[in-house]
């Protein structure tokens, strides 16, 4: 997993600390023009100013200090290596600009490169991803309290696994003893109800649906209806996968958001998309707006990079991450976890 943003990471590290290694010698000055000096001739001075220059020059050999040239020169011949992981380039750009924050001007021992750069490169990445948490649980119990079942809004683009991750979290609500019901509001795909209604089959929780072609926020509403009557805890709310390019069913979204009021607006994010990911993630937050991601693919995922950007670009908490088809195959997203996997 990740074997190729891995590589190109580890090289950086690597490339970046040979820059800390390399001890740029002053020329020594031709023997002609050095003066001449007799034994015993010298000054107490000069012999003074000799010796304070000792240590300044094995400070000099032992420690580096990076310059801003030095970090743009070596993301430069970074760049490629990086998108081709699926790392978006602004992305890029903000690890050059911090990494010069942290590292222009400080002192490193050239023994201790490597390892500086790493945790500067592990502090980086943690901040990129790690934007807090959201527990779903906590805002089941909320809405409880109100005397309200709680509705999560599921959103996302057409392929990003978003109808089997609901049945996924359905699932693990079963396992907390939470009485889930499932609104099949994408009317839009067809085919979409059946596939929600054969998860809801498998795991024997209602699926509340309109015909094909109706206003999905009426299915929305009337989800949460039924599971007000019934006494149920949450709505899980599929919708229509869209390209975020689509205004008219982006707006059919925003409508579903006004008229039911969601606690939550979760994006379903497809971890295999490239570079496309940052567009993706930024027209959603701005045109509906999202309050957390789920992760789809990691199981298969090889680049990477474009889960970093995700997080970058959204910069709201990972909720989940999907490792495969199963019902059982979703984790709780934990960025220490994630980065020590990636930097190895």
């Amino acid at each position: 997993m990740f074997g190729v943003l891995k590589k190109r990471l580890k090289e950086s590290v690597q490339n970046l600390a040979k820059l800390a290694t390399v001890v740029k010698r002053e020329p020594e000055p031709a023997a002609s023009a050095r003066p001449e000096k007799e034994e015993g001739t010298g000054k107490p001075g000069e012999r003074e100013k000799s010796g304070k220059a000792l240590p300044k020059i094995v400070k000099k050999i032992r420690e580096k200090e990076f310059s801003e040239h030095e970090i743009d020169e070596f993301f430069t011949g970074m760049e490629t290596g990086l998108l081709q992981a699926n790392l978006a380039l602004e992305v890029t750009d903000f690890l050059r600009s911090r990494l010069k924050e942290m590292l222009v001007g400080r002192p490193v021992k050239r023994r201790d490169a490597e390892r500086v750069i790493r945790d500067s490169f592990r502090i980086l990445l943690l901040e990129t991803v790690d934007h807090g948490e959201i527990n779903i649980h906590d805002v089941i119990k909320a809405a409880k309290l109100e005397k309200r079942p709680a509705c999560l809004l599921f959103l996302g683009y057409n392929g990003s696994g978003k109808t089997t991750t609901i049945a996924k979290i359905a699932s693990l609500l079963l396992l907390k003893k939470r009485k889930p019901v499932l609104a099949a509001a994408d009317t839009f795909r067809a085919a979409s109800i059946e596939q929600l209604e054969f998860h809801g089959k498998r795991l024997g929780i209602n699926v509340i649906k309109h015909k094909y072609g109706a206003d999905p926020a009426a299915v929305v509403f009337d989800a949460r209806k039924h599971a007000a009557s019934k006494g149920l805890d949450v709505v899980l709310a599929d919708t229509a996968g869209r390209m975020h390019t689509d205004i008219n069913l982006m707006d059919e979204l925003k409508k579903i958001s006004r008229v039911n009021s969601p606690d939550l607006q979760i994006l379903v994010v497809d971890s295999l998309t490239g570079n496309d990911v940052v567009q993706q993630v930024r027209k959603f937050d701005e045109g509906i707006g999202i309050d957390g991601l789920i992760l789809t693919k990691l199981d298969v995922n090889e680049k990477g990079g474009s889960i970093i950007s995700a997080c970058y670009t959204a910069k709201k908490p990972v909720l989940f991450i999907g490792t495969g088809q199963e019902y059982g195959d979703l984790q709780e997203f934990e960025p220490e976890k994630f980065v020590a996997q990636i930097l190895g």
